[in-house]
């Protein structure tokens, strides 16, 4: 085991340092009054092509994606996410700008601000802000967890690491919550731009590096995998193409994606930065290969084998980046990853706060000014901050990755709404409410079944002449069912009553 040195803790501790210098910073970048809960938490929606690049590419690619990949293909060879990436993007060309044109319009804050304009109804607004806000905590969790995978490897060999680690991310979050309460979304955007830089670089740097480093390169570190991770098997295709079309559909849906769109400029900006963003998918797919290369490098295996082979998965691109790198690239490196979870851990909170003020209380304080606003939105953000922070630090982290699960199969569930809401004008909202409902708890039925009511490991529910199926996916589609063929009834009987009413 490895005890970092001051080589790797310098560039780490002074990047961090430029890194909050930043955050705090983001209060006078681009002027505005942050007693608006616009300008707060959408930073004016004055921002232009590129930063709205970083910005969602720091809500996207985060350092639980570039931990998780690389994990997921190291243990079965799943490359699943690739996939996805290339769809879900034009998903989001057809439906966000239209999102933002309405939104510049008529003021919307949120999705559920379009939902309850859309079709008139609080309770449909507040329902769709419950699954958002509800459908973030585990993913915010999420990305304490690539957090921890950095400080693990830097803090390996240290006496009482496990408690300065959790010293470590509280200070973090410390940091991260009195900078994002003082310059909302501004910090983040500052920030997400010098994480994805520290994140490109440090991409780039071991694809090159790496490979060169393994005596035969790419043909080695293939040599010494399983046959099966290439491929695969026939019975879980079904799987896996839902697996890969259900989360191209849910990525736009989560509220802190949505969040970045509406801080646009313009429509035509978010188009060109949104046609960008594929290129974090070259990066993801880098990424991925660690999972594989990680194989060929003894030192990595060696420093792996210390650990319980069920977290040795989110450790390969630490490790590799110890074992590969000189120590003054690998404090930047890490840095990198580390703070790849802070940034968008700022950005969710604040979308799940905007959900529970616009969403939520202002349906109970209607009359509560602008200032106070503002007010319930930074002390809502911070106590979602620390109520994922509480959480990883109660529960292991496979379970927060396992709820993971849950989290998409509900979020999936706003697509009617949201997504035919903002084309088609025949749904209704009380199959809307139906639909979402059916979908959330039949698909929480599903994957609780699938797993037999215990510990949450697939998300394949077994559909007769289909195979797996992915639960979110299964559950879409009854909740469409219901929602379009509940608002075709409904229709038919206006029409019936109208056509009743003009004969009499």
């Amino acid at each position: 085991m490895t005890t970092v040195g001051s080589s790797i803790l310098v560039p780490f501790v002074a990047l961090f340092v430029l890194f909050i210098i930043l955050g705090f910073y983001g209060k006078y970048w681009r002027r505005g009054n942050l007693n608006e809960i616009y300008e707060w938490s959408l930073a004016g929606r004055k921002l232009g092509t590129t930063i709205v690049f970083f910005l969602i590419g720091a809500d996207i690619y985060t350092s639980y994606a570039f931990i998780a990949l690389p994990s997921g293909v190291f243990a079965k060879g799943a490359f699943y996410f690739l996939v996805y990436a290339a769809v879900t993007f034009g998903v989001a060309l057809v439906t966000m700008p239209r999102l933002l044109a309405l939104s510049k319009e008529k003021g919307y804050i949120t999705a559920a601000d379009f939902i309850k304009d859309r079709f008139a109804s609080t309770t449909l607004s507040i329902l769709i802000a419950i699954t958002g806000i509800v459908s973030l905590l585990p993913y915010v969790a999420l990305q304490i967890v690539g957090m921890q995978s950095v400080l693990i490897v830097m803090l390996s060999g240290t006496t009482n690491s496990h408690t300065i680690e959790e010293v470590a991310l509280l200070v973090s979050f410390v940091i991260l919550t009195a900078f994002t309460y003082t310059s909302g979304l501004r910090g983040a955007a500052l920030t997400a731009v010098f994480k994805d830089i520290l994140i490109w670089v440090t991409v780039i740097a071991l694809i090159v590096v790496v490979p060169l480093s393994i005596s035969g390169g790419f043909s080695t570190a293939f040599r010494d995998v399983k046959p099966n991770y290439l491929t695969v098997p026939t019975s879980l295709v079904p799987g896996y193409v839902t697996l890969m079309f259900g989360s191209a559909l849910a990525l736009y849906l989560y509220p802190h994606t949505i969040n970045g769109v509406l801080s646009s400029e313009s429509v035509r900006k978010l188009r060109r930065s949104t046609a960008l963003l594929p290129l974090y998918a070259i990066g993801l797919a880098i990424m991925a290969f660690m999972g594989i290369l990680v194989y060929a490098v003894p030192p990595a295996m060696n420093f792996l084998s210390h650990f319980p082979e069920s977290s040795r998965g989110i450790l390969v691109v630490p490790s590799l980046i110890l074992y590969s790198m000189p120590p003054w690239f690998t404090g930047i490196a890490l840095l990198g990853i580390f703070i790849g979870g802070l940034v968008p851990a700022a950005i969710m909170a604040i979308s799940q706060a905007n959900l529970l003020t616009r969403n939520i209380i202002k349906e109970i304080r209607p009359n509560a000014s602008a200032k106070s606003e503002v007010r319930i939105t930074k002390i809502s953000s911070t106590a979602f901050k620390f109520i994922a922070l509480g959480f990883v630090f109660i529960v292991p982290a496979t379970y927060a990755i396992s709820l993971q699960l849950l989290g998409v199969i509900l979020v999936i569930q706003i697509l009617p709404a949201m997504f035919f809401g903002l084309y088609v004008k025949s749904l209704r909202k009380e199959a809307l409410i139906a639909g979402l409902l059916a979908g959330i708890f039949s698909g929480i039925f599903m994957v609780e079944n699938t797993n037999h009511f215990g510990a949450l490991t697939s998300s394949l529910f077994n559909m007769p002449l289909f195979g797996p199926l992915y639960v979110a996916v299964v559950a879409l589609a009854l909740n469409l069912i219901v929602s379009f063929g509940g608002s075709s009834i409904i229709n038919m009987r206006s029409a019936l009553l109208q056509t009743k009413d003009s004969n009499t």
